[in-house]
């Protein structure tokens, strides 16, 4: 039925996106190694606009221990240095002349174990997601004027769906979790 293919379509989309959603938010949990997308967040006051740091500068990762954000403007120094500091990374820039430094502190056990609370959140959200997409599927299903036989078998593929999708979300966890216990 073209209906059950539609639903399965979509609930598999939101699915995606959930997945996408929680790739995008463990890339923000640092481990311990410098990364680029730590100063995602980071806006910078140009020309009286916030302007998010990476549209300013040039943002690279030297070695495992050091960010080094080089400005387009060297009158953007300052302004950036105080925009990293404001942002509440934990982080400490410095400023040569040229362009703003970030050593990047090695992570306490204590820190990392709550960086592995903050993924595991995060993973939760994820399957919060992925379940509200299979309710959602299971109501569209059970709305369609369709047999039983054909609503109790487009439900077991919208679980089989949500299974694939929350063994991604463990996947993706559980590689996290090791990335960050590595000392």
């Amino acid at each position: 039925m073209e209906d059950l293919d539609i639903i399965l379509e979509t609930s598999e989309e939101q699915m995606q996106k959930a997945i996408s959603h929680l790739e995008k938010a463990l890339l923000k949990i640092r481990a311990g190694r410098a990364n680029p997308s730590m100063l995602s967040t980071v806006f910078v006051d140009y020309y009286g606009s916030m302007t998010p740091l990476a549209q300013v500068s040039n943002i690279n990762t030297p070695d495992a221990r050091t960010l080094s954000v080089q400005p387009w403007e060297k009158g953007l120094i300052e302004a950036i240095e105080k925009a990293i500091m404001n942002a509440n990374l934990g982080l400490n820039p410095q400023n040569n002349g040229e362009m703003v430094i970030i050593n990047i502190p090695p992570l306490t056990e204590e820190r990392r174990k709550d960086l592995v609370k903050q993924a595991r959140a995060e993973a939760e959200d994820a399957k919060v997601s992925i379940r509200t997409a299979r309710k959602e599927a299971n109501d569209e299903v059970k709305a369609l004027d369709a047999s039983e036989d054909l609503i109790k078998s487009a439900e077991e593929d919208v679980q089989k769906l949500t299974d694939k999708y929350v063994a991604k979300v463990d996947s993706h966890l559980e590689k996290k979790e090791v990335e960050i216990m590595t000392v």
